[in-house]
């Protein structure tokens, strides 16, 4: 029994290793990924503030009520454009997305517009309806996509195919801390009467519903790259930290398992010279 159960240790311990020389090799490439991921995700952020004071300085300019990005509509449906990784072993970074995002759209009629195989196959598993399932990798993605899915959402609002616009992604803060991020796009939010702001010295060659319409599709492309260069980085940053974490539990496993098969061998050797002291006795 003592040399069975060490067979099985010693295999244990191999199965345990390999799996640790693969949490190991992801957790190396997910830090090799990282960087340039948090590079590209800052250099997406100039661009998202300056569109940001464009639409709103249009909007505190625009007294316009028809103009439909920034009227409410009676309706209650909604898309949502919900970012989720391109893959699993990232922790708990898809599970807290979906959470969020089944949270929010609870009791409501929606569709979405995916990004990620994983927010894909959410949405097929839910049976929700989708925009397009053409985009599985969030990695990569270049603005001139963002444009075209820009254009796409916003001929979709315009068929009046959904009343409210929202986009559902993982900000990224820090190394060890991302979190949900749920923002409307569509209609457009006003200020709230009393708001502090900026005196804004905005010059319109057109009247400013005609600037905002023209405005917008840049400002929703710009939002959506940003979004995706957040997401991504989440991503990578949580599937780090749990490669990181499975890398040290199966070190662990491995001291432990080591600690039991010494155990088990020195067991054996005692019961050998027993039983050898015993034949020698008789």
């Amino acid at each position: 029994m003592a040399g069975a159960s060490m067979k099985d240790i010693k295999l244990r311990i191999r199965s345990v290793e390999s799996t640790m020389q693969i949490t190991k090799a992801m957790q190396l490439v997910a830090t090799s990924k990282l960087r340039r991921a948090k590079e590209r995700m800052e250099n997406s952020k100039p661009y998202t503030r300056i569109s940001t004071a464009a639409i709103a300085a249009a909007v505190s300019c625009c007294d316009d009520p028809s103009v439909p990005y920034v009227t409410p509509r009676g309706g209650k449906s909604r898309c949502y454009v919900l970012i989720a990784g391109d893959r699993g072993l990232a922790g708990g970074y898809n599970a807290n997305l979906f959470k969020a995002f089944s949270a929010h759209a609870e009791g409501t009629d929606a569709c979405v517009l995916p990004l990620g195989r994983k927010a894909i196959e959410r949405c097929h598993r839910l049976d929700l309806p989708t925009l397009t399932d053409d985009y599985p990798r969030v990695e990569g993605m270049s603005v001139g996509t963002c444009y075209h899915l820009a254009r796409l959402l916003l001929d979709s609002y315009d068929a009046e195919r959904y009343d409210e616009l929202w986009l559902v992604y993982t900000n990224f803060v820090s190394m060890m801390t991302q979190e949900v991020m749920i923002e409307q796009l569509l209609p457009v939010q006003r200020p709230p009467e009393g708001a502090p702001h900026k005196p804004v010295s905005t010059v319109y060659e057109l009247p400013p519903a005609e600037t905002l319409a023209q405005v917008l599709p840049d400002f929703l492309a710009g939002r959506l790259y940003s979004a995706l260069c957040d997401a991504f980085a989440s991503e990578v940053a949580a599937r780090r930290s749990a490669m990181d974490s499975a890398t040290k539990n199966a070190g662990e496993m491995i001291s432990d398992l080591k600690l039991r098969y010494n155990r088990a061998r020195q067991g054996a050797i005692t019961q050998e010279i027993t039983e050898i002291v015993a034949g020698a006795e008789h």
